[in-house]
């Protein structure tokens, strides 16, 4: 099979005589970061097993102290599981994967390595991989100690193609009685199911021939991130920086080049895009008004783009006359941008309608409603304006976000 973007990869997975899959699967480590709670549950159902959450650093630690401690047991711990033999290879491998969510809907998924070479997250990028949301460039070095001298990863990266007619990814679901089952577990802590099938050769052959076709009517951007954008910018920081460090070597075969990922449609019916809401804190709300009618034409008759403004008992939609972005996200994050660089004032990012209107409630607070962005204009965005503005949307509960599973060798 020639070579693509996203391949076929060595994949490690636990041999389940020796170890317990709902034990070993646990939540992308960038969840619940504000719930100290959550991780310590999740030690207490662990136990002693062997599992992902000693392979992995919960991001709720990155400030906390003891920090090279904890990277270098995750480093010893890889090696021991190595060591003790709990893992069964499985060479040129994809994995078509199916997680039932906490909601009762299913998303279908390919798991495979993508060439960190089509990558690019920087802005103004034209790379077949590219971010969508603009990448927080100071979050990647404590996520680089991890991975660097790291000999697995595991992802929770979920890539995103185009494929409004189902033709890739969910053709793959008739051929499963021909595929062997890798795993099949409940996922702790209200994480939903998940099950997973080897391909076969030739089920690849047919899965990267829909791929391709699909590819060669996508343009430039082939491939959006749906999740997971800084880790997968972090394995390309490692990457480039093993280059500069060895000029003289050939990198083109090696591990490091690759990431681990899982390919989902966008048009699964499991992606759901929630908006994000925006509250100014500790700043004088009328002044922003006045500032946000200037920049932004905001006015009361109807446009394409609009926001609900809360404060206090008021709620009122503005519409966006004067819009600097293909998005009403994107036409207010960067007046707010614009705005807090001269005037007092701190900017929270919200999850629901309701948490956002009782923070609006202090008298020098205001708070903006966002309407859910259409998925279906995804790529579209990306195309014309770049990387779309930090926090635009999310794809779901923090309990659907991807479960840790396969493992790859990147040393």
């Amino acid at each position: 099979m020639r070579q693509s973007v996203f391949s076929s990869a060595e994949i490690l997975l636990p041999d389940w005589e020796k170890v317990c899959q709902q034990s070993w699967s646990v939540i992308a480590c960038d969840q619940f970061t504000s719930s100290p709670e959550y991780w310590e549950q999740t030690k207490t159902l662990v136990k002693d097993s062997p599992s992902t959450l000693r392979l992995i650093l919960p991001e709720l630690y990155l400030e906390q102290s003891g920090l090279e401690q904890k990277i270098a047991k995750i480093h010893n711990t890889m090696e021991n599981y190595l060591k003790q033999d709990i893992f069964k290879i499985y060479p040129d491998a994809m994995i078509y994967t199916e997680r039932v969510q906490s909601n009762g809907i299913l998303r279908a998924g390919i798991v495979g390595k993508f060439d960190l070479e089509a990558y690019d997250y920087h802005a103004g990028s034209q790379s077949p991989v590219r971010a969508t949301e603009a990448t927080v460039l100071e979050r990647i070095p404590p996520r680089m100690k991890v991975r660097e001298h790291a000999c697995l990863e595991l992802p929770h990266i979920m890539i995103l193609i185009n494929d409004e007619k189902k033709s890739v990814i969910e053709s793959c679901a008739a051929e499963k009685d021909k595929m062997q089952k890798l795993y099949d577990t409940d996922l702790m802590l209200g994480g939903g199911h998940i099950s997973g099938w080897l391909m076969t050769p030739e089920q690849q052959n047919t899965f990267q021939e829909r791929l391709q076709q699909l590819l060669a009517h996508a343009g430039n951007l082939q491939f959006a991130m749906g999740d997971g954008n800084h880790s997968l910018a972090t394995a390309k920081a490692c990457y480039e920086k093993l280059k500069q460090e060895h000029p003289e070597q050939d990198f083109s075969q090696h591990p490091a080049r690759y990431a681990l990922a899982e390919l989902v449609n966008l048009h699964s019916p499991a992606l759901v895009f929630e908006a994000i809401h925006r509250i100014i804190t500790e700043t004088s709300p009328a002044q922003l008004m006045q500032y946000l009618t200037e920049t932004l034409a905001f006015s009361e008759i109807p446009a394409e783009q609009q926001i609900t403004v809360i404060q206090g008992s008021q709620k009122k939609t503005y519409f966006i006359h004067k819009p600097c972005s293909a998005l009403a996200v994107g036409s207010l994050q960067t007046a707010l941008d614009t705005w807090l660089k001269d005037h007092s004032g701190k900017i929270d990012y919200i999850h629901g309608e309701q948490t956002l209107t009782s923070l609006a409630q202090s008298p020098d607070s205001i708070g903006f409603l966002l309407p859910d962005m259409d998925k279906n204009l995804l790529f579209s965005s990306v195309e014309k304006d770049g990387v779309l503005p930090r926090k635009t949307f999310s794809t779901g509960h923090a309990e659907d976000k991807r479960y840790y599973m396969e493992c790859r060798k990147i040393r």
